[in-house]
């Protein structure tokens, strides 16, 4: 049985007019969770102090005093905090340790938390890239000292870097943190020589990829560099972060992927940890129509069945495998 946690407080945290990561977003993704059989469930409240895992209590209180009474408040250039924001992160937090403990305890066989608002960009005391709390992160460190696992692999297809899920881990050797980005893109961080530090060198994974990427180099990516890296490090349990925004009809990103080829990205994935050991969250993704389509592609591969819609794509620029290739010898001697 797979789980998909959601609440109405992540309609709570309202963004200003144009903003991309918008209330609508929560509602594409329940069109593209309809017809698949999984079990939803409300994600619980988290406490403050949850989140105190992966940030200082300091910042935590620091966001919590910042939430305005009306309208917004801001909390770097695009990061915005409207009354129900604060009630709404800590659901997505809630929801992220909940299905951990679910899917841990044997209940369940996986998690799809469609919370709002996203994480994979929140440092260790900075909120960014419309991110509060880092809920990957979080669920991650729930998974390692909570229930006592050794090795967490996060993978990261969103379109953006995944800086602050690396800012958390970098020196952890316990976390094995990859990350498909477009490059150049918002923040400027992720070049295939970011490996780790201390303890934690060799544990993180960045290929940056060109605009205009296509299915066939990320799956390439996976074969040649993320399941191999994988296997060696031998996870005991997964979590993605899945953001859609790398579709060819994004409105803030130029990469080539249809929702046809999310679901290769998964069944591959899948193949890295045994059922009662994956939990995928969501993150961003700012075409609606794309973003419906992408959810329901991937969580039918996520449950075992096929989904029929847009065709994976191919033929992107030649930059783009031989960027590729580029990374690959990077890491010739590790995998």
């Amino acid at each position: 049985m797979s789980l998909a946690y959601a609440h109405p407080a992540f309609g709570g945290h309202v963004t200003p007019p144009g903003h991309p990561e918008r209330v609508d977003r929560l509602r594409a993704v329940e069109a593209g969770l309809q017809g698949l059989t999984l079990t939803r469930t409300e994600a619980p409240l988290a406490p403050l102090d949850e989140v105190t895992r992966c940030h200082p209590r300091a910042y935590a209180d620091r966001v919590a005093a910042a939430v305005p009474a009306e309208g917004w408040a801001q909390m770097d250039g695009d990061t915005y905090l409207s009354p129900g924001s604060l009630t709404a992160a800590l659901h997505a937090v809630g929801g992220a340790c909940a299905a951990v403990d679910a899917v841990l305890t044997g209940a369940d066989t996986t998690a799809f938390v469609a919370c709002r608002p996203p994480g994979h960009h929140a440092e260790t005391a900075t909120a960014m890239g419309f991110c509060l709390f880092g809920t990957v992160a979080i669920a991650a460190k729930r998974a390692l000292d909570h229930h006592g696992l050794s090795r967490v692999a996060i993978v990261d297809f969103d379109v953006h870097h995944g800086n602050g899920t690396q800012d958390i881990f970098y020196d952890d050797p316990r976390v094995m943190f990859v990350s498909l980005h477009q490059w150049p893109l918002y923040p400027g961080t992720g070049w295939y020589d970011e490996t780790g530090v201390g303890d934690g060198l060799g544990y993180t994974m960045n290929i940056p990829l060109p605009p205009q990427t296509t299915g066939d180099v990320y799956l390439a990516a996976f074969d040649q560099l993320i399941l191999p890296i994988s296997e060696k490090f031998a996870p005991t349990w997964l979590i993605v972060s899945a953001g859609f925004d790398a579709h060819r009809n994004d409105p803030i990103t130029q990469m080539g992927l249809s929702s046809g080829d999310y679901p290769l990205m998964m069944q591959r994935l899948l193949q890295l940890v045994p059922a009662g050991r994956r939990l995928v969250m969501l993150e961003g993704g700012y075409d609606l129509d794309a973003l419906r389509m992408s959810t329901a592609s991937t969580l039918a591969a996520m449950v075992g069945v096929h989904h029929s819609g847009e065709q994976a794509t191919t033929g992107g620029p030649s930059e783009s495998a031989e960027q590729l290739a580029v990374i690959k010898s990077h890491w010739r001697e590790r995998i």
